[in-house]
C-alpha cells in the first residue's frame, strides 16, 4: 500500500492491516496454547498480535565512533605511577550519551506503533512484548527496531485507564494478574561505559600476569551494569509504579581504538574497552479488590436416615 506517511500514527500498511482484522473479527496471534489459556483464565482474550517498527540513522565518523571518548587525560602515555582511568558513563553525561539517547528514542517509536496498533484493535494492553535490533541491510550506519507482542483487551466492563505493555508470557501475566499485580509500561535501560586500558589494566593483563582480577575491567562492567539499573528505575518512578519484574539482561564488550591518544599521537595504539549493557523490564503497580463476605459452609450429612442439611 503506498501513500504519504509523516512517521506520525499509524503507517498506511499497518492501519490498512487494523482495519481488515476489525472488520473479519478474526485475531493472530503467538501464544501458545497454555498462554491463551492462562490469559482467558484472568479475564483477558487476545485481539490480535501487534507490530512496532523504526529504522534509524546513527552517525558517526572515522574508524572509530566519536561516541567512545574514554574522557582520560593520560590516555596518549599512561606509565607506572599515573593515576588510574576512569570509565566514562553514558548517564553520567560522557560522550556516549547522545548514543544511548538516539538508541531509547528509536526504541520508544518502535513502542508507541505497536501500541497505536493495540488501540486500533480495541486491545487494553500488549503481552509478551518482544524489543529486538539489527542492523538493516547495505546501510551500515542505520539499524531496525522492532517490538512485536499480542494485543488483549478485558472480558468484564472494568477497563485500564491507559493500555499497558509487558515482557511476560501469557502465563507470566496471568499469575501477576492473579498475585493482585497490574502491568504499567515496558522499560529499556540501556548504558554504555567506555574505560582506557591503562597500565595498571594493560599489566594485569599481560601473559605470564598469573591468575589475578583486572580491576578495571570489573570496574567497567559493575560501573556500565548499575548505569543500566538506575536509568530503568527512573522510567519506573516516571509510570508511577510500585516496581520493576526484570526480563532480559545483556552486556556486549568490545575493544575500540582510542580516540583520545589518537588525536595527539596519529601513531597511538591505545586501546579502550566498550561495555553496554540493556536492561529489560515492566513497571508493576498492585491493586486491591472488594472482598465479598465469608461464605457459610453447608455440611451434608452421611446418615441415610437423615435428608436435612446442617449449616454452620
Amino acid at each position: 500500500m503506498s501513500g504519504e506517511w509523516t512517521a506520525g500514527g499509524l503507517p498506511p500498511v499497518a492501519a490498512a492491516r487494523t482495519a481488515e482484522a476489525r472488520r473479519r473479527g478474526t485475531w493472530s496471534s503467538a501464544l501458545s496454547t497454555g498462554e491463551f489459556t492462562a490469559i482467558r483464565s484472568v479475564g483477558f482474550e487476545p485481539v490480535g498480535q501487534v507490530l512496532g517498527t523504526a529504522v534509524y540513522h546513527v552517525a558517526g565518523g572515522g574508524s572509530s565512533w566519536r561516541y567512545y571518548d574514554c574522557g582520560y587525560g593520560n590516555a596518549s602515555w599512561s606509565g607506572r605511577g599515573s593515576t588510574p582511568a576512569p570509565v566514562a558513563v553514558s548517564g553520567q553525561g560522557a560522550a556516549s550519551k547522545p548514543l544511548v539517547d538516539v538508541l531509547l528514542a528509536a526504541r520508544h517509536a518502535a513502542l508507541a506503533r505497536m501500541m497505536a496498533e493495540c488501540t486500533a484493535l480495541g486491545g487494553d494492553g500488549v503481552v509478551a512484548a518482544d524489543l529486538t535490533m539489527a542492523p538493516f541491510p547495505s546501510a551500515p550506519h542505520c539499524f531496525e527496531f522492532q517490538v512485536i507482542g499480542t494485543a488483549v483487551r478485558a472480558q468484564g466492563a472494568v477497563r485500564p485507564s491507559r493500555p499497558f505493555t509487558t515482557h511476560l508470557d501469557g502465563q507470566g501475566f496471568a499469575k501477576l494478574i492473579a498475585a493482585g499485580w497490574v502491568p504499567v509500561e515496558l522499560l529499556v535501560g540501556l548504558a554504555i561505559g567506555t574505560r582506557h586500558d591503562d597500565w595498571t589494566t594493560r599489566r594485569q593483563n599481560w601473559f605470564g600476569a598469573g591468575n589475578q582480577e583486572v580491576t578495571g575491567w570489573s570496574q567497567l562492567v559493575s560501573a556500565t551494569r548499575h548505569d543500566a539499573r538506575a536509568r530503568i528505575g527512573e522510567q519506573a518512578w516516571q509510570t508511577g509504579a510500585d516496581g520493576v519484574v526484570l526480563g532480559d539482561s545483556r552486556l556486549r564488550i568490545w575493544r575500540e581504538e582510542c580516540v583520545r591518544a589518537r588525536r595527539r599521537n596519529s601513531d597511538s595504539d591505545q586501546k579502550d574497552h566498550v561495555a553496554e549493557a540493556t536492561l529489560v523490564g515492566t513497571a508493576v503497580a498492585g491493586f486491591t479488590v472488594r472482598q465479598e463476605p465469608p461464605r457459610t459452609l453447608t455440611m451434608m450429612s452421611l446418615d441415610p436416615n437423615r435428608r436435612r442439611a446442617r449449616v454452620t
